[in-house]
């Protein structure tokens, strides 16, 4: 199990005994013993109990704040004053814990799963005028039981690590509820559900007006007896199953992304009008431009640069969203509920209203918009010598695109509207900005993106790897660097940030890298001393070889997941001591917050950070970097889905593809053209006693020989795709798999009948 928080704290250390087994003289030195310690306020004592990994006693609080045996009877008076008080909730025969402290025992429901697949809870007893819900990281289920599914509720037994976080594991299964709602599309008289975890399909006994082909919403309906389909009944119409826009339709109710904006906030948005001069710098006759996608809409960012004698100047200017949405407005609070905005092939679902994220607060060529701006100076090795934060007016110059300015830069032309000199200044100060990481030593991870093209008709044309070129990896520089700026601002103002932060490997992830690594011969060193220049260094090593992909992906599966958080730990990935969100508060509620602590601690003007809401910042931290993970889940759900639309038409063909995890219910490979994924299962392998080594990731025949091992190449065979679920069934060219082999489905749900000492498939 990852463990995600602060390790538990040791016993202390006995103390040593004599050789005969008695107790150790003590030894005289001539120094007086220390005075005791005062004794802790009763602030002091709550927040150790918050901090603590569990529940503690009177023992444990002595010694951390180095408390006196004749001061235990004032402790204990402190105490009986916190537990009587609400402060303190008793725990067993004579501990303690924060009264908002779950129990060592709990009922949860599992919500979603993080990217590495491990089941995420929630309490089932949570009152939401608590605040936000404790997450719970529940640990996989032992070999051979059912994993956890989205919507199963177990009883749990709880390990707080910290942060309104714990460590759950499961002691009883609970009999899992009827789903409050089923999504689904509407087949001759049944729903089938949009999601592959739920096997069962529902009977319509209430239609509503729906046809076959719609995607629907439903509610289940009481029976009275238990065969065959349960009964449900249409609420709600969504759309055609097919057309251009069902794909994200789907993800978006999938996953529970708000998509439709509260009258008020749309009012609100609409009633926004450009900003004036007055208190902001004039920044109108620096030709600042945009550089962004083809298909951007938004344009949040603005960069220039020039040439100073000790090396170059340069400017960020991001739109000043915090003077459209103020705090606790209601844009402010649907911005909140969303967190970020959402991506899909097809559709954006914005964080804020058109007329904000495509109007006021869009930095469109050639109109005048409010920004806050950082200039900063850096010396010609990339290193940060000044920087300055300021609120002001500007108009850019030119709307550019990452092709343009990478064809520009390439072929020495000058788009329309740029100044002849611009693009060779911003590319010198990238090559510096570029030194300074090399010297930091980042990690650089080379797993490409996919990219769906569509035609006019919403159909998937191609699913092709997203480019990386330069103009993205400038865009990149002197945004990381406008980041660090106002993280090391904010510090600097003792005002609160809203940092993005990474922590370093766990223990458990790191062990596992290190064992596969090890299997080809690679090394790292331990964990104490791990940097990101060591992963780079294996990176480098594998270049171009054929595990190059393979050990990227497996580096980036082993490292922690990015958060935001109040408190700093810095950023392991970019290797910076001090990082925080500051150039896309159109799309993110993390930057918003970041702009408006700048302009209280700056006095740049209205709609600064407020004492209330810099309360809330643990709570709202933890909130966006849920939905941001709810994001990026409902993003790649919703290209897995495009893909499989794009297969289902190349069912039977052949494909080269690679070994991309294996498991003792079969292999999942990945085909090399478009990145499509899909299950091989057991049972479609020849017959065979088939032996899994977890540790070499690997599956072999006792008979036939045969062996698969995690990044090998292999000849597939599309056997199903199925764009509503997005699932993708191949079959092996190697070997020669028995006639008459069940079906993926069915391959699937004997998963149970193999083991990592041999499975026989029958």
């Amino acid at each position: 199990m990852v463990r995600r928080g602060p390790p538990a704290k040791g016993h202390a250390a006995r103390k040593p005994k004599s050789a005969g087994g008695g107790k150790a003289p003590r030894r005289r030195t001539g120094i007086p013993e220390a005075a005791p310690a005062a004794l802790p306020s009763l602030a002091q004592l709550r927040d150790f109990l918050r901090a603590a990994p569990g529940r503690v006693g009177k023992t444990e609080i002595a010694r951390h704040f180095g408390l006196s045996c004749d001061q235990r009877p004032a402790l204990r008076e402190l105490l009986r004053g916190l537990k009587e008080s609400g402060q303190a909730t008793p725990v067993g025969r004579k501990g303690l814990a924060a009264p908002e402290r779950l129990p060592e025992m709990a009922p949860v429901e599992v919500v979603g799963t993080d990217p590495d697949g491990d089941p995420i809870a929630r309490p089932l007893q949570w009152d939401r005028d608590r605040g936000p819900p404790p997450v719970i990281f529940m640990q996989r289920e032992a070999r051979g039981q059912a994993a956890l599914a989205p919507g199963e509720r177990v009883l749990a037994r709880l390990k707080f690590i910290g942060g309104n976080k714990y460590e759950g594991r499961t002691f009883k299964r609970i009999a899992r509820e009827t789903p409050a709602r089923i999504l689904g599309v509407f087949e001759e008289g049944r729903i089938i559900p949009t999601d592959r975890r739920q096997r069962a399909d529902w009977r319509v006994a209430e239609v509503n007006g729906a046809r076959p082909g719609d995607i629907v919403l439903a509610e289940p309906m009481p029976t009275h007896h238990s065969l065959g389909p349960r009964p449900a009944r249409i609420v709600e119409v969504l759309g055609r199953m097919g057309e251009a826009r069902s794909v994200s339709l789907i993800c978006i109710h999938a996953h529970g992304i708000p998509d439709v904006f509260p009258a008020e906030a749309v009012e609100q948005a609409e009633a926004a009008r450009g900003v004036t001069k007055r208190g902001r710098e004039d920044l109108r006759d620096i030709p600042l431009v945009t550089i962004d996608g083809e298909d951007a809409r938004d344009f949040d960012d603005a960069v220039w640069a020039e040439p100073v004698p000790e090396g170059w100047r340069c400017l960020v200017a991001i739109a000043d969203v915090a003077h459209y949405v103020t705090p606790d407005s209601a844009l402010d609070r649907e911005a909140w509920a969303r967190g970020n905005s959402v991506y899909f092939p097809d559709r954006v679902v914005p964080m804020l209203p058109e007329a904000l994220s495509n109007g006021w607060c869009s930095l469109r060529p050639n109109e005048p918009r409010g920004c806050l701006f950082v200039e900063m100076r850096f010396d010609r090795a990339g290193r940060k010598l000044a920087h300055r934060f300021g609120r002001g007016i500007m108009r850019s110059a030119a709307r550019l695109t990452y092709e343009q300015v990478q064809a520009a830069r390439e072929e020495g032309t000058v788009p329309e509207g740029v100044p002849a000199d611009l693009l060779g200044h911003l590319y010198g100060a990238f090559e510096s900005l570029l030194a300074d990481r090399a010297r930091r030593g980042t990690l650089e991870l080379d797993v490409p993106e996919r990219r769906v093209l569509l035609d006019e008709a919403g159909k998937v044309q191609a699913v092709v790897p997203r480019s990386r070129l330069d103009s993205h990896r400038l865009i990149e520089e002197f945004m990381v660097a406008a980041n660090v700026c106002a993280a090391e601002e904010l510090e600097r103002l003792s005002q609160p940030c809203m940092y993005r932060i990474h922590d370093r490997p766990s223990d458990a992830k790191l062990e596992g890298l290190r064992q596969f690594l090890e299997s080809l011969g690679l090394k790292l060193p331990a964990r104490d001393r791990i940097h990101p220049r060591d992963f780079g260094g294996i990176l480098a090593a594998v270049k171009d070889k054929p595990e190059d992909r393979l050990v990227n992906e497996a580096v980036l599966r082993g490292q922690s997941q990015a958060e935001y958080s109040p408190d700093n730990i810095g950023h392991f990935g970019l290797a910076l001591a001090r990082y925080a969100h500051f150039t896309s508060p159109i799309r993110r509620y993390a930057d918003l917050l970041v702009h408006r602590a700048l302009i209280a601690g700056l006095a740049l003007g209205r709609n600064g950070l407020v004492p209330a809401e810099a309360a809330r910042f643990p709570d709202t931290a933890e909130h966006i970097t849920q939905t941001e993970r709810r994001a990026a889940m409902a993003e790649r759900d919703a290209i897995d889905r495009y893909l499989a639309a794009f297969m289902a038409t190349r069912v039977g063909e052949v494909f080269e593809a690679r070994i991309s995890g294996v498991t003792r219910f079969g292999l999942f490979v990945t085909v090399q053209e478009n990145g499509a994924s899909g299950i091989v299962p057991l049972a479609s392998l020849p017959d065979d006693r088939w032996q899994l080594d977890e540790a070499g990731h690997a599956m072999s025949g006792r008979n036939t020989r045969l062996t698969f091992s995690l990044g090998q190449t292999v000849e597939v065979r599309l056997s199903e795709a199925t764009p509503r679920t997005g699932g993708m069934v191949f079959g092996l060219m190697q070997g020669a798999p028995r006639p008459g082999g069940r079906s993926g489905k069915s391959a699937q749900n004997s998963k149970h009948n193999s083991s990592g000492k041999g499975a026989r498939r029958r």
